[in-house]
Protein backbone atom coordinates (compact mmCIF):
# COMPACT_ATOMS: atom_id res chain seq x y z
CA UNK A 1 0.00 0.00 0.00
CA UNK A 2 0.95 3.53 -0.98
CA UNK A 3 0.98 5.72 2.32
CA UNK A 4 1.55 8.66 0.19
CA UNK A 5 -2.17 8.39 -1.42
CA UNK A 6 -3.67 7.80 2.01
CA UNK A 7 -1.70 10.91 3.34
CA UNK A 8 -3.03 12.82 0.01
CA UNK A 9 -6.49 11.45 0.70
CA UNK A 10 -6.60 13.19 4.09
CA UNK A 11 -5.51 16.22 2.46
CA UNK A 12 -9.05 15.89 0.13
CA UNK A 13 -11.18 14.99 2.64
CA UNK A 14 -10.02 17.80 5.37
CA UNK A 15 -10.92 20.96 3.02
CA UNK A 16 -13.50 22.36 4.44
CA UNK A 17 -16.13 21.47 1.50
CA UNK A 18 -15.68 17.98 1.83
CA UNK A 19 -15.33 18.33 5.75
CA UNK A 20 -19.59 19.76 5.54
CA UNK A 21 -20.79 16.86 3.53
CA UNK A 22 -18.93 14.76 4.99
CA UNK A 23 -20.34 15.59 8.56
CA UNK A 24 -23.83 16.37 6.54
CA UNK A 25 -24.24 12.60 5.16
CA UNK A 26 -22.76 11.36 8.72
CA UNK A 27 -25.65 13.76 10.16
CA UNK A 28 -28.47 12.13 7.71
CA UNK A 29 -27.49 8.75 8.01
CA UNK A 30 -27.97 8.71 12.05
CA UNK A 31 -31.58 10.62 11.60
CA UNK A 32 -32.41 7.89 8.69
CA UNK A 33 -30.65 4.95 11.39
CA UNK A 34 -32.82 6.40 13.92
CA UNK A 35 -36.53 6.59 11.81
CA UNK A 36 -37.82 2.85 11.73
CA UNK A 37 -37.72 1.41 8.35
CA UNK A 38 -36.34 4.59 6.32
CA UNK A 39 -32.21 2.06 6.09
CA UNK A 40 -29.66 3.33 4.40
CA UNK A 41 -30.83 1.92 1.01
CA UNK A 42 -33.75 4.25 1.20
CA UNK A 43 -31.80 7.30 2.54
CA UNK A 44 -28.90 7.06 0.07
CA UNK A 45 -31.83 6.91 -2.78
CA UNK A 46 -33.95 9.66 -2.05
CA UNK A 47 -31.00 11.91 -1.37
CA UNK A 48 -28.77 10.94 -4.37
CA UNK A 49 -30.99 13.06 -6.95
CA UNK A 50 -29.51 16.06 -4.93
CA UNK A 51 -25.90 15.57 -4.81
CA UNK A 52 -26.00 16.37 -8.35
CA UNK A 53 -25.28 19.43 -8.31
CA UNK A 54 -21.87 18.79 -6.13
CA UNK A 55 -18.64 17.76 -7.51
CA UNK A 56 -17.75 14.10 -7.51
CA UNK A 57 -15.67 13.88 -4.36
CA UNK A 58 -18.07 15.57 -1.61
CA UNK A 59 -20.77 13.70 -3.51
CA UNK A 60 -19.67 10.34 -2.97
CA UNK A 61 -18.23 11.49 0.44
CA UNK A 62 -21.64 12.53 1.32
CA UNK A 63 -23.06 8.99 0.17
CA UNK A 64 -21.12 7.23 2.15
CA UNK A 65 -21.69 8.85 5.30
CA UNK A 66 -25.27 7.92 4.86
CA UNK A 67 -24.51 4.58 4.43
CA UNK A 68 -22.67 3.95 7.74
CA UNK A 69 -23.83 6.60 9.51
CA UNK A 70 -27.60 4.88 9.20
CA UNK A 71 -25.62 1.84 10.95
CA UNK A 72 -25.09 3.91 14.25
CA UNK A 73 -28.65 5.54 14.25
CA UNK A 74 -30.39 2.19 13.84
CA UNK A 75 -29.51 1.20 17.45
CA UNK A 76 -31.24 3.97 19.06
CA UNK A 77 -35.03 3.01 19.03
CA UNK A 78 -34.04 -0.83 18.79
CA UNK A 79 -32.25 -0.42 22.87
CA UNK A 80 -34.51 2.54 23.60
CA UNK A 81 -38.51 1.60 22.40
CA UNK A 82 -37.54 -1.93 20.62
CA UNK A 83 -38.06 -0.94 17.46
CA UNK A 84 -34.82 -1.31 15.06
CA UNK A 85 -34.40 1.85 12.96
CA UNK A 86 -32.76 -1.12 10.17
CA UNK A 87 -32.55 -4.52 10.21
CA UNK A 88 -29.06 -4.51 11.12
CA UNK A 89 -30.03 -3.36 14.25
CA UNK A 90 -32.51 -6.45 15.17
CA UNK A 91 -30.41 -7.92 16.96
CA UNK A 92 -29.52 -5.50 19.32
CA UNK A 93 -32.98 -4.93 20.09
CA UNK A 94 -32.37 -8.60 22.04
CA UNK A 95 -30.22 -6.91 24.90
CA UNK A 96 -30.61 -3.22 24.52
CA UNK A 97 -33.86 -3.13 25.53
CA UNK A 98 -33.92 -4.90 28.29
CA UNK A 99 -31.29 -2.99 29.52
CA UNK A 100 -33.56 0.26 28.94
CA UNK A 101 -36.05 -0.89 30.85
CA UNK A 102 -34.11 -1.87 33.86
CA UNK A 103 -32.84 1.77 33.79
CA UNK A 104 -29.39 1.37 31.87
CA UNK A 105 -30.25 2.98 28.39
CA UNK A 106 -27.45 4.78 28.60
CA UNK A 107 -24.81 2.68 29.16
CA UNK A 108 -26.50 0.34 26.54
CA UNK A 109 -26.48 3.50 24.15
CA UNK A 110 -22.38 4.43 24.64
CA UNK A 111 -21.72 0.66 24.42
CA UNK A 112 -23.58 0.60 21.10
CA UNK A 113 -21.73 4.24 20.12
CA UNK A 114 -18.13 2.86 20.86
CA UNK A 115 -18.61 -0.29 19.85
CA UNK A 116 -19.49 1.11 16.33
CA UNK A 117 -16.53 3.33 16.46
CA UNK A 118 -14.13 0.53 17.60
CA UNK A 119 -15.70 -1.92 14.89
CA UNK A 120 -16.07 0.80 12.15
CA UNK A 121 -12.39 2.04 12.36
CA UNK A 122 -10.99 -1.45 12.28
CA UNK A 123 -12.94 -2.37 9.89
CA UNK A 124 -11.63 0.74 7.83
CA UNK A 125 -7.84 -0.49 8.79
CA UNK A 126 -8.66 -3.63 7.09
CA UNK A 127 -9.97 -1.96 3.95
CA UNK A 128 -7.24 0.19 3.35
CA UNK A 129 -4.47 -2.18 3.94
CA UNK A 130 -5.73 -5.69 2.36
CA UNK A 131 -8.65 -4.34 0.03
CA UNK A 132 -7.09 -6.41 -3.44
CA UNK A 133 -6.36 -9.10 -1.20
CA UNK A 134 -9.53 -9.66 0.48
CA UNK A 135 -11.43 -9.08 -2.84
CA UNK A 136 -9.59 -11.78 -4.56
CA UNK A 137 -10.93 -14.08 -1.31
CA UNK A 138 -15.00 -13.48 -1.37
CA UNK A 139 -14.50 -14.45 -5.38
CA UNK A 140 -13.79 -17.55 -4.40
CA UNK A 141 -17.29 -17.88 -3.04
CA UNK A 142 -19.47 -19.56 -5.11
CA UNK A 143 -22.89 -20.40 -5.18
CA UNK A 144 -22.11 -23.65 -3.20
CA UNK A 145 -19.90 -21.85 -0.14
CA UNK A 146 -22.88 -19.32 -0.45
CA UNK A 147 -25.30 -22.14 1.09
CA UNK A 148 -22.94 -23.76 2.81
CA UNK A 149 -22.67 -19.83 4.84
CA UNK A 150 -26.21 -19.76 4.96
CA UNK A 151 -26.18 -23.13 6.81
CA UNK A 152 -23.99 -21.70 9.18
CA UNK A 153 -26.11 -18.52 10.01
CA UNK A 154 -29.06 -20.68 10.35
CA UNK A 155 -27.59 -23.17 13.29
CA UNK A 156 -27.99 -19.43 15.36
CA UNK A 157 -32.07 -20.15 15.16
CA UNK A 158 -32.12 -23.03 17.69
CA UNK A 159 -30.44 -20.52 20.06
CA UNK A 160 -33.04 -18.02 19.23
CA UNK A 161 -36.30 -20.67 19.32
CA UNK A 162 -36.69 -19.75 23.24
CA UNK A 163 -38.48 -21.94 25.85
CA UNK A 164 -40.43 -24.03 23.42
CA UNK A 165 -38.12 -25.47 20.40
CA UNK A 166 -40.93 -26.58 18.64
CA UNK A 167 -42.31 -22.68 18.29
CA UNK A 168 -39.57 -21.65 17.68
CA UNK A 169 -38.98 -23.58 14.58
CA UNK A 170 -42.87 -22.81 14.16
CA UNK A 171 -41.60 -19.15 13.53
CA UNK A 172 -39.12 -20.24 11.38
CA UNK A 173 -40.31 -21.94 8.97
CA UNK A 174 -43.23 -19.54 8.56
CA UNK A 175 -39.98 -16.71 8.14
CA UNK A 176 -39.26 -19.46 4.93
CA UNK A 177 -42.06 -19.41 3.69
CA UNK A 178 -42.92 -15.41 3.86
CA UNK A 179 -39.28 -15.27 1.95
CA UNK A 180 -41.41 -17.79 -0.74
CA UNK A 181 -43.92 -15.25 -1.99
CA UNK A 182 -43.48 -13.68 -5.11
CA UNK A 183 -41.36 -14.28 -8.15
CA UNK A 184 -38.96 -17.18 -7.48
CA UNK A 185 -35.70 -16.02 -8.16
CA UNK A 186 -34.14 -18.70 -10.64
CA UNK A 187 -37.23 -19.74 -12.93
CA UNK A 188 -39.55 -16.39 -12.52
CA UNK A 189 -42.62 -18.40 -11.78
CA UNK A 190 -44.82 -16.58 -9.35
CA UNK A 191 -45.37 -18.38 -6.19
CA UNK A 192 -48.16 -18.37 -3.08
CA UNK A 193 -49.70 -14.65 -5.19
CA UNK A 194 -52.95 -15.72 -5.92
CA UNK A 195 -53.14 -13.41 -8.69
CA UNK A 196 -52.26 -10.35 -6.56
CA UNK A 197 -50.07 -8.16 -8.50
CA UNK A 198 -48.52 -6.48 -5.19
CA UNK A 199 -47.40 -10.10 -4.37
CA UNK A 200 -45.43 -10.40 -7.59
CA UNK A 201 -42.76 -8.79 -6.33
CA UNK A 202 -42.38 -10.53 -2.52
CA UNK A 203 -42.87 -9.17 0.92
CA UNK A 204 -40.76 -6.52 1.80
CA UNK A 205 -38.83 -7.78 5.30
CA UNK A 206 -38.39 -4.09 6.66
CA UNK A 207 -42.43 -4.13 6.33
CA UNK A 208 -42.28 -7.06 8.40
CA UNK A 209 -39.63 -5.99 10.80
CA UNK A 210 -41.27 -2.52 11.17
CA UNK A 211 -44.81 -4.59 11.87
CA UNK A 212 -43.46 -7.13 14.48
CA UNK A 213 -41.41 -4.73 16.28
CA UNK A 214 -42.74 -1.36 15.88
CA UNK A 215 -46.51 -1.80 15.56
CA UNK A 216 -46.52 -4.96 17.42
CA UNK A 217 -44.70 -3.49 20.61
CA UNK A 218 -47.80 -0.76 19.98
CA UNK A 219 -49.93 -2.62 20.49
CA UNK A 220 -48.94 -5.08 23.05
CA UNK A 221 -48.57 -2.25 25.12
CA UNK A 222 -51.85 -0.51 24.59
CA UNK A 223 -53.06 -2.07 27.69
CA UNK A 224 -50.52 0.35 29.76
CA UNK A 225 -51.15 3.40 27.49
CA UNK A 226 -50.31 6.52 29.32
CA UNK A 227 -47.11 5.13 31.24
CA UNK A 228 -43.47 5.58 29.68
CA UNK A 229 -42.07 2.60 28.21
CA UNK A 230 -40.16 2.40 31.79
CA UNK A 231 -39.89 3.91 34.76
CA UNK A 232 -36.55 3.12 36.56
CA UNK A 233 -34.48 6.42 36.92
CA UNK A 234 -32.11 7.19 33.96
CA UNK A 235 -28.75 6.34 35.16
CA UNK A 236 -24.95 7.50 34.29
CA UNK A 237 -24.83 7.60 30.34
CA UNK A 238 -21.64 6.78 29.46
CA UNK A 239 -19.17 3.34 29.96
CA UNK A 240 -16.44 2.85 33.17
CA UNK A 241 -12.89 1.61 32.11
CA UNK A 242 -14.00 -1.69 33.37
CA UNK A 243 -17.02 -1.97 31.13
CA UNK A 244 -15.08 -0.97 28.73
CA UNK A 245 -12.15 -3.38 29.04
CA UNK A 246 -14.56 -6.49 29.32
CA UNK A 247 -16.15 -5.62 25.98
CA UNK A 248 -12.75 -4.77 24.33
CA UNK A 249 -12.48 -8.38 22.84
CA UNK A 250 -16.39 -8.55 21.87
CA UNK A 251 -15.42 -5.32 19.67
CA UNK A 252 -12.70 -7.24 18.20
CA UNK A 253 -14.12 -10.44 17.38
CA UNK A 254 -16.98 -8.53 16.08
CA UNK A 255 -15.33 -6.63 13.50
CA UNK A 256 -13.75 -9.83 12.58
CA UNK A 257 -16.85 -11.66 11.87
CA UNK A 258 -18.39 -8.34 10.35
CA UNK A 259 -15.20 -7.40 8.02
CA UNK A 260 -15.01 -10.58 6.98
CA UNK A 261 -18.62 -11.59 6.04
CA UNK A 262 -19.12 -8.15 5.07
CA UNK A 263 -16.56 -9.08 2.21
CA UNK A 264 -19.32 -11.75 0.35
CA UNK A 265 -22.38 -10.09 -1.44
CA UNK A 266 -25.70 -10.55 -0.08
CA UNK A 267 -24.01 -11.06 3.57
CA UNK A 268 -25.89 -7.58 4.63
CA UNK A 269 -25.80 -6.17 8.09
CA UNK A 270 -28.44 -8.21 9.58
CA UNK A 271 -26.85 -11.39 9.05
CA UNK A 272 -23.54 -10.48 10.90
CA UNK A 273 -24.94 -8.92 13.49
CA UNK A 274 -26.84 -11.89 14.53
CA UNK A 275 -24.04 -14.51 13.58
CA UNK A 276 -21.81 -12.00 16.20
CA UNK A 277 -24.19 -12.13 18.75
CA UNK A 278 -24.34 -15.73 19.10
CA UNK A 279 -20.33 -16.18 18.69
CA UNK A 280 -20.22 -13.82 21.90
CA UNK A 281 -22.60 -15.93 23.45
CA UNK A 282 -21.21 -19.01 22.79
CA UNK A 283 -17.76 -17.44 24.06
CA UNK A 284 -19.29 -15.97 27.26
CA UNK A 285 -18.71 -17.78 30.48
CA UNK A 286 -22.20 -16.77 31.50
CA UNK A 287 -24.48 -17.19 28.37
CA UNK A 288 -27.91 -17.00 30.51
CA UNK A 289 -27.35 -13.51 30.99
CA UNK A 290 -27.82 -13.16 27.26
CA UNK A 291 -31.26 -11.33 26.77
CA UNK A 292 -31.62 -10.23 29.92
CA UNK A 293 -29.54 -7.08 29.52
CA UNK A 294 -26.42 -7.77 28.52
CA UNK A 295 -23.76 -5.16 27.78
CA UNK A 296 -22.00 -8.07 24.95
CA UNK A 297 -25.03 -8.49 23.38
CA UNK A 298 -25.65 -4.66 22.46
CA UNK A 299 -21.47 -4.08 21.73
CA UNK A 300 -21.08 -7.26 19.31
CA UNK A 301 -23.98 -6.95 17.27
CA UNK A 302 -23.09 -3.28 16.44
CA UNK A 303 -19.82 -3.83 15.99
CA UNK A 304 -20.29 -6.72 13.68
CA UNK A 305 -22.81 -4.16 11.59
CA UNK A 306 -20.27 -1.47 11.49
CA UNK A 307 -17.57 -3.55 10.58
CA UNK A 308 -19.76 -5.04 7.22
CA UNK A 309 -20.46 -1.66 6.00
CA UNK A 310 -16.21 -1.25 6.01
CA UNK A 311 -16.14 -4.87 4.40
CA UNK A 312 -18.44 -4.14 1.80
CA UNK A 313 -16.55 -1.45 0.45
CA UNK A 314 -13.63 -3.86 -0.60
CA UNK A 315 -15.84 -6.11 -3.28
CA UNK A 316 -17.68 -2.05 -4.43
CA UNK A 317 -14.59 -0.17 -5.31
CA UNK A 318 -11.96 -3.65 -6.03
CA UNK A 319 -14.56 -5.04 -8.36
CA UNK A 320 -17.61 -2.64 -8.88
CA UNK A 321 -19.60 -5.95 -6.80
CA UNK A 322 -22.08 -4.53 -4.64
CA UNK A 323 -22.21 -6.69 -1.20
CA UNK A 324 -25.89 -5.23 -0.28
CA UNK A 325 -28.91 -3.50 -1.62
CA UNK A 326 -27.43 0.06 -0.20
CA UNK A 327 -23.96 -0.42 -1.39
CA UNK A 328 -25.37 -1.14 -4.94
CA UNK A 329 -27.46 2.30 -4.57
CA UNK A 330 -24.35 3.74 -4.07
CA UNK A 331 -22.45 2.05 -6.84
CA UNK A 332 -25.44 3.92 -9.13
CA UNK A 333 -24.17 7.49 -7.42
CA UNK A 334 -20.14 6.24 -8.90
CA UNK A 335 -21.69 5.60 -12.32
CA UNK A 336 -23.83 8.75 -12.09
CA UNK A 337 -20.66 10.34 -12.43
CA UNK A 338 -18.95 8.51 -15.01
CA UNK A 339 -17.37 6.17 -12.11
CA UNK A 340 -16.87 2.96 -12.47
CA UNK A 341 -15.51 0.76 -9.97
CA UNK A 342 -13.29 -1.87 -10.18
CA UNK A 343 -9.45 -2.35 -10.91
CA UNK A 344 -9.04 0.32 -12.91
CA UNK A 345 -10.55 2.68 -10.09
CA UNK A 346 -7.85 2.92 -8.07
CA UNK A 347 -5.29 3.95 -10.88
CA UNK A 348 -7.76 6.13 -12.52
CA UNK A 349 -9.28 7.99 -9.92
CA UNK A 350 -6.95 7.50 -7.04
CA UNK A 351 -7.86 11.00 -5.76
CA UNK A 352 -11.21 9.84 -5.23
CA UNK A 353 -11.01 6.37 -3.68
CA UNK A 354 -8.72 7.79 -1.63
CA UNK A 355 -10.66 10.74 -0.11
CA UNK A 356 -13.51 8.43 0.00
CA UNK A 357 -11.41 5.92 2.55
CA UNK A 358 -9.78 8.91 4.47
CA UNK A 359 -13.63 10.66 4.82
CA UNK A 360 -15.05 7.58 6.45
CA UNK A 361 -11.83 7.44 9.43
CA UNK A 362 -13.15 11.23 9.74
CA UNK A 363 -16.85 10.22 9.34
CA UNK A 364 -16.25 7.76 12.33
CA UNK A 365 -15.00 10.31 14.72
CA UNK A 366 -17.86 12.90 13.55
CA UNK A 367 -20.16 10.07 14.45
CA UNK A 368 -19.04 9.04 17.81
CA UNK A 369 -19.06 13.28 18.49
CA UNK A 370 -22.65 13.61 16.84
CA UNK A 371 -24.00 10.31 18.80
CA UNK A 372 -22.44 10.32 22.48
CA UNK A 373 -23.54 13.93 23.58
CA UNK A 374 -26.48 13.26 21.99
CA UNK A 375 -26.99 10.50 24.25
CA UNK A 376 -29.04 12.38 26.89
CA UNK A 377 -31.39 13.83 24.39
CA UNK A 378 -32.53 10.25 22.96
CA UNK A 379 -32.86 9.09 26.09
CA UNK A 380 -35.54 11.60 26.73
CA UNK A 381 -37.58 9.46 24.38
CA UNK A 382 -38.10 6.63 27.24
CA UNK A 383 -39.96 9.19 29.83
CA UNK A 384 -42.49 10.53 26.94
CA UNK A 385 -45.67 8.41 27.70
CA UNK A 386 -46.89 6.25 25.46
CA UNK A 387 -50.24 7.82 24.95
CA UNK A 388 -47.94 10.28 22.96
CA UNK A 389 -44.95 8.75 21.86
CA UNK A 390 -47.57 5.78 20.12
CA UNK A 391 -48.66 7.96 17.80
CA UNK A 392 -45.47 9.53 16.78
CA UNK A 393 -43.78 5.89 16.16
CA UNK A 394 -46.76 4.49 14.14
CA UNK A 395 -46.71 7.91 11.78
CA UNK A 396 -42.66 7.08 11.19
CA UNK A 397 -43.29 3.61 10.73
CA UNK A 398 -45.69 3.37 8.25
CA UNK A 399 -43.70 6.80 6.29
CA UNK A 400 -40.46 3.85 6.73
CA UNK A 401 -42.74 1.16 5.63
CA UNK A 402 -43.71 2.88 2.40
CA UNK A 403 -40.58 4.80 1.82
CA UNK A 404 -39.25 1.83 0.74
CA UNK A 405 -40.96 0.79 -2.36
CA UNK A 406 -43.53 3.39 -2.31
CA UNK A 407 -46.47 1.13 -1.95
CA UNK A 408 -49.39 1.24 0.56
CA UNK A 409 -49.34 -2.25 0.34
CA UNK A 410 -46.11 -2.18 2.84
CA UNK A 411 -48.04 -0.01 4.97
CA UNK A 412 -50.71 -3.05 4.75
CA UNK A 413 -48.14 -5.48 5.16
CA UNK A 414 -46.76 -3.84 8.33
CA UNK A 415 -50.05 -3.60 10.10
CA UNK A 416 -50.91 -7.17 9.55
CA UNK A 417 -47.19 -8.36 10.78
CA UNK A 418 -48.15 -5.87 13.79
CA UNK A 419 -51.51 -7.93 14.90
CA UNK A 420 -48.85 -11.08 14.15
CA UNK A 421 -46.18 -10.12 16.55
CA UNK A 422 -48.83 -9.05 19.01
CA UNK A 423 -50.14 -12.45 18.81
CA UNK A 424 -47.05 -14.35 19.16
CA UNK A 425 -46.20 -12.19 21.94
CA UNK A 426 -49.37 -13.62 23.52
CA UNK A 427 -48.96 -17.23 23.07
CA UNK A 428 -45.02 -16.87 23.45
CA UNK A 429 -44.03 -17.65 20.37
CA UNK A 430 -40.53 -16.34 19.13
CA UNK A 431 -40.30 -13.41 16.13
CA UNK A 432 -36.43 -13.37 15.76
CA UNK A 433 -36.34 -16.87 14.34
CA UNK A 434 -39.06 -15.56 11.83
CA UNK A 435 -36.86 -12.65 11.01
CA UNK A 436 -33.54 -14.58 10.50
CA UNK A 437 -35.16 -16.84 8.03
CA UNK A 438 -36.89 -14.32 6.02
CA UNK A 439 -33.91 -12.29 5.64
CA UNK A 440 -31.82 -15.40 5.23
CA UNK A 441 -34.77 -17.31 2.54
CA UNK A 442 -34.33 -15.96 -0.61
CA UNK A 443 -29.86 -16.19 -0.52
CA UNK A 444 -30.30 -20.01 0.76
CA UNK A 445 -33.20 -21.00 -1.74
CA UNK A 446 -31.33 -19.12 -4.64
CA UNK A 447 -27.78 -20.64 -3.65
CA UNK A 448 -29.02 -23.66 -3.19
CA UNK A 449 -30.73 -24.01 -6.57
CA UNK A 450 -27.58 -22.99 -8.18
CA UNK A 451 -25.60 -25.41 -7.03
CA UNK A 452 -27.40 -28.17 -7.76
CA UNK A 453 -27.91 -26.97 -11.42
CA UNK A 454 -24.00 -26.45 -11.51
CA UNK A 455 -23.57 -30.38 -10.06
CA UNK A 456 -26.51 -31.63 -12.09
CA UNK A 457 -28.81 -32.21 -8.93
CA UNK A 458 -25.62 -33.90 -7.08
CA UNK A 459 -25.14 -32.58 -3.92
CA UNK A 460 -21.85 -34.19 -3.71
CA UNK A 461 -21.05 -30.36 -4.95
CA UNK A 462 -21.23 -29.33 -1.33
CA UNK A 463 -18.91 -31.54 -0.02
CA UNK A 464 -15.75 -32.01 -2.73
CA UNK A 465 -15.30 -27.87 -2.27
CA UNK A 466 -13.19 -27.08 0.37
CA UNK A 467 -14.54 -23.65 1.65
CA UNK A 468 -18.07 -25.18 1.62
CA UNK A 469 -16.86 -28.48 3.22
CA UNK A 470 -15.63 -26.45 5.71
CA UNK A 471 -18.61 -24.19 6.51
CA UNK A 472 -20.88 -27.14 6.67
CA UNK A 473 -18.95 -29.10 9.26
CA UNK A 474 -18.50 -25.91 11.45
CA UNK A 475 -22.62 -25.53 11.08
CA UNK A 476 -22.92 -28.88 12.08
CA UNK A 477 -20.66 -29.00 15.42
CA UNK A 478 -22.19 -25.48 16.01
CA UNK A 479 -26.07 -27.28 15.74
CA UNK A 480 -24.92 -30.63 17.74
CA UNK A 481 -23.26 -28.31 20.49
CA UNK A 482 -26.59 -26.09 20.99
CA UNK A 483 -28.91 -29.33 20.75
CA UNK A 484 -26.57 -30.94 23.42
CA UNK A 485 -26.04 -27.78 25.93
CA UNK A 486 -30.06 -27.16 25.09
CA UNK A 487 -30.92 -31.07 26.44
CA UNK A 488 -28.02 -31.38 28.54
CA UNK A 489 -29.88 -28.87 31.13
CA UNK A 490 -33.49 -28.32 29.38
CA UNK A 491 -34.60 -25.79 32.53
CA UNK A 492 -32.00 -23.33 32.88
CA UNK A 493 -31.13 -23.03 29.33
CA UNK A 494 -34.63 -22.66 28.10
CA UNK A 495 -35.24 -19.91 30.20
CA UNK A 496 -32.74 -17.84 29.32
CA UNK A 497 -33.66 -18.32 25.24
CA UNK A 498 -37.34 -17.22 26.09
CA UNK A 499 -36.29 -14.43 27.67
CA UNK A 500 -33.67 -13.60 24.89
CA UNK A 501 -36.31 -14.47 22.21
CA UNK A 502 -39.20 -12.28 24.17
Amino acid sequence: MDFSMLLSGFATALTPENLLFGFLGCLAGTLVGVLPGLGPTSGIAILLPLTTVLPPIPAIIMLAGIYYGAMYGGSTTAILVNIPGEVGSVATALDGYQLAKQGKAGPALAAAAISSFVAGTLGLVGLTFFAPTLANVALQFGPPEYFALMILALSVVINLTGRSLVKGLVSAVLGFLIAMVGMESVTGYSRFTFGNMDLMSGIDFISVIIGLFAVGEIFSNLENIGAPVYKAKLERLYLTAKEFIYLLPTMIRSTIVGFFLGLLPGCSPGVTSFMAYDIEKRVSKHPETFGKGELRGVAAPEGANNATTSGGFVPLLSFGIPSGPALAVLLGGFMMYGLQPGPTLFEKNADLVWAVIASMYIGNVILLVLNLPLIPMWARLVKVPYSILAPMVLVFSFIGAYSVRFKLFDVGVAIIFGLIGWLFKKIEIPTTPLILCLILGTIFETSLRQSLNMSHGSIAIFFSRPISLVLLAVAFVLLAVSLYTRFKNPEAIQDALAEESE
